[in-house]
């Protein structure tokens, strides 16, 4: 018989998408959609990665270097096509070829699905860092779970949120290659035994995990590493003894009960049956993990020893915590180490980022739900907590407290570091979140403030912007972006600064047409003003709302008056169960159809909204924006990176003194940079004024003019939880901070027209931003918690 023929990768990037089209997916030119190209130009592009992929591979074996592994729930990774083909140096090619053919390359490149598996700023950090990692040639796996359908796909209903499955796996996902030999059983509940002086875990009900793998490619292709995520699937994918009974449904039970676990990000846990499920996916994804990366090891060390020398774990907030437990459980149920030795290896190799100072937002599970779900990981906690209880008599903490485990020090103790992601946040770990446990362990809190990749934020994001500074000052900044401090002196540059004005009106316009389609007509002349982050109360998007309100009430009142034609706009998502933060969302949406339709303003003010906020949007979003509303209460955001990447692309920031804008503010100036709001001392002292919602509302006609206008049914009704929190309660402070928040944003009102002063502030913003690069972030954690160095392909 004659064997068909190999169709190798062709080095001509024209010829290999022609032939993928072809063979690959089995389609001629004349007949191809935007879909087949997009997915040609894909497998083509993967091919490319594929060599270097396996290289660094060979590499790190050879060499025998220190492996990263980064567990995160989240891996907000967007679209790949345009990363992979930017780090390798094949936009002009693609371009070109498909000008060739009369077909728009922006157009194919943008109808790649935008994979949310992730939900904001923590998985788009984990993004970042992988791609880091690879440009810096640091050996490392991120590990996952493949989401199904990943975050809620989000529109609206008379202003309401309303959630719909995302569906970026209805089709091809041409970037992964699955691997079914790579499965391991993980299982649940069942119980434990005590056999011949060793211990043992019998689960109940187990699941598969199998293994599909992204390759990352890092800036200029030199090196790339792997995103491995987990999917979920059953033992025995179906009974056909049940089926042939008529029992269909039953036939599928259990292959319906494995996909629960990958099917969808963030089930919502305010039932008992969600918060099982969550706690599901989190042991699934990281035993998985524990496991793969225990094989790799095997694979080269028959020393358990070398484990923290040869494997840093990283855990990406507390969703892995307990990575700690099922590592402990490995080394000392089955490979037969002593309790004490597991927990020293285990706390070698870990090492945890807190996130939050909100100590609800510090994941607690039920002793009761622990030990159903996980009985032995129960026992190995318990353990634990009373090992840590007699080594410290005389300090109060513990790892179960009030009938919950709670997984914040949990991952702590099983860490050898633990560090926040900004100067500030890191600081205040240490006196709130962590306080008795940074004073009995000095010294393991670290810092290692936020970054994001430059070649997604401005590189691939903002091409005319990145255009203008590789022509001034060449293209080394974008693998070193602290290379952009040389744009400071043409601040000073009349040439310089007409054409970065221009490159932002441009991009302005663009985002104009873009929602002029989605029904918000916009001028592009206008002030971008920009808040896109997950809806919470303590981002205060309700804020920045109330000022809305009252803006317009001003102008309403004096329509001739010299007001700065501002749009302002919001994005972003909120969980399923968050009924307050829902109930913002809909206030944004009703005070944008008063606001947009009145005839005595709306040449003065726009209010936009575009639903379903991601990364694609926010790629449209960042770099037409000219203001960057960071105006969360302080002392509660552990970093931010929205904040970073809007500075990078020359939007200027309104903002408290909360995680990252604090470091922001002292790179590029006070002057550049508009603060308003109590620190987050003068933050806790507010709080125990008694009545202080109502002192400050008195204190403010504006901020009580606007409350009465919502109570009153001006934007509709069933606000009334708004206002009653913000004049009651007021626990973040909307308030307080109402009034001076009123006075910066009049500051940048008179700023913005000088629109040379503007722009020079604009461009230094860029200039002395470099610092928040997310290849300086992973250089710190190399150096300071993972003792890992960078390989180059030999």
């Amino acid at each position: 018989m004659q064997e068909a023929p190999v169709h190798l990768p062709s080095e001509n990037l024209s010829d290999a998408i022609l032939q993928q089209l072809k063979y690959g997916l089995g389609k001629d030119a004349a007949h191809a959609t935007r879909t087949d190209w997009r997915l040609a130009l894909s497998l083509a592009i993967r091919d490319r990665i594929v060599d270097p992929w396996f290289a660094s591979t060979r590499t790190t074996y050879a060499k025998q270097g220190k492996r990263v592994y980064y567990l995160s729930m989240e891996f907000l990774i967007g679209r790949l096509l345009e990363d992979a083909a930017v780090n390798l140096g094949l936009m002009d090619e693609v371009t070109a070829f498909f000008d060739e053919r009369g077909l728009d390359a922006k157009a194919v490149i943008a109808d790649e699905p935008d994979a949310a598996l992730g939900n904001g700023g923590l998985g788009r950090l984990a993004a970042c860092f992988l791609e880091s990692m690879s440009s810096l040639g640091c050996p490392a796996h991120g590990y996952g779970i493949r989401y199904e359908h990943g975050l809620f796909r989000q529109s609206f209903d008379d202003g309401r949120q309303v959630e719909a499955p995302e569906d970026w796996l209805s089709e091809p996902h041409a970037w992964e290659f699955e691997r079914a030999e790579v499965e391991y059983r993980i299982g649940f509940g069942g119980h434990v035994a005590e056999e011949n002086g060793q211990t043992r875990w019998y689960p109940g009900e187990a699941v598969l995990a199998r293994a599909y793998d992204t390759p990352v490619i890092g800036w200029k292709g030199a090196w790339a590493n792997t995103l491995r995520l987990w999917s979920a699937r059953p033992e025995q994918i179906f009974d056909l003894s049940r089926f042939n009974a008529g029992d269909y449904y039953g036939a599928a039970h259990q292959e319906a009960l494995a996909r629960t676990i990958s099917r969808v990000l963030y089930p919502d846990d305010t039932t008992d049956e969600g918060k099982r499920l969550r706690l599901k996916q989190e042991y699934f994804f990281t035993a998985a993990s524990l496991h793969d990366i225990l094989r790799r090891f095997d694979s080269e060390y028959d020393d358990l020893s070398l484990l923290p020398e040869k494997v840093a774990i990283q855990l990406n907030d507390t969703h892995p915590a307990i990575a700690g437990p099922e590592l402990i459980r490995i080394l000392h149920d089955e490979r037969g180490l002593s309790f004490e030795q597991a927990v020293e290896i285990a706390r070698g190799c870990l090492a945890y980022t807190n996130h939050t100072l909100l100590p609800e937002a510090l994941e607690r599970w039920s002793v009761g739900l622990m030990a159903h779900l996980l009985p032995r990981h129960m026992q190995i906690i318990e353990r634990m907590d009373a090992l840590h209880a007699e080594a410290h008599p005389d300090r109060h903490v513990r790892l179960i407290d009030h009938g919950d485990v709670h997984m914040g020090p949990l991952a702590f103790t099983t860490a050898h570091r633990v560090n926040g992601v900004s100067a500030l946040h890191s600081e205040l770990m240490k006196d709130t979140v962590f306080a008795e446990l940074n004073r009995l362990h000095p010294g393991r809190i670290v810092n290692q403030t936020n970054g994001v990749t430059p070649r997604r934020w401005m590189l691939s994001a903002n091409p005319r912007l990145s255009a203008l500074i590789t022509e001034a000052i060449g293209d080394g900044w974008v693998g070193d972006l602290e290379q952009l401090q040389q744009l400071e002196p043409l601040a000073e540059d009349a040439g310089f600064v007409e054409a970065f004005a221009k490159a932002k009106r441009a991009n302005k316009a663009d985002l104009a047409a873009y929602l002029g389609k989605e029904g918000t007509g916009v001028d592009p002349d206008a002030m971008f003003d920009v808040q896109i982050k997950r809806i919470h109360e303590y981002k205060r998007q309700h804020l920045n709302i109330l000022q809305t309100i009252a803006l317009w009430q001003e102008m309403k009142d004096d329509p001739k008056g010299d007001w700065v034609p501002t749009l302002k706009i919001f994005g972003g998502k909120a969980a399923p169960g968050y009924f307050f933060a829902k109930d913002i969302i809909r206030l944004i949406n009703k005070v944008a159809e008063v606001v947009n339709r009145d005839p005595d303003t709306r040449h003065l003010l726009r209010v936009a909204y575009p639903a379903n906020y991601n990364v694609s949007l926010a790629e449209r979003l960042i770099p037409a924006a000219e203001v960057s509303q960071q105006i969360s209460t302080a002392g509660k955001e552990a970093s931010g990176t929205g904040n970073m990447k809007f500075a990078l692309n020359g939007a200027l920031t309104i903002g408290t003194l909360d995680g990252a804008n604090v470091e922001i503010r002292e790179l590029v100036g006070a002057e550049n940079f508009f603060l308003f709001g109590m620190t987050a001392e003068e933050v806790v002292a507010r709080r125990q004024v008694e009545g202080h919602a109502w002192q400050a509302i008195s204190a403010d006609p504006r901020l009580a003019r606007a409350l009465e206008a919502i109570r009153h049914g001006t934007f509709g009704h069933g606000f009334g939880g708004i206002v009653d929190n913000v004049s009651g309660p007021d626990y973040f402070l909307v308030s307080s901070d109402f009034t001076d928040y009123w006075r910066a944003s009049r500051e940048l009102d008179a700023a913005y027209r000088d629109p040379k002063a503007w722009t020079r502030k604009a461009i230094l913003n860029v200039a002395r931003s470099g610092w928040f690069s997310s290849d300086r972030t992973i250089r710190g954690y190399m150096a300071d918690i993972w003792d890992a160095k960078a390989l180059s392909v030999d």
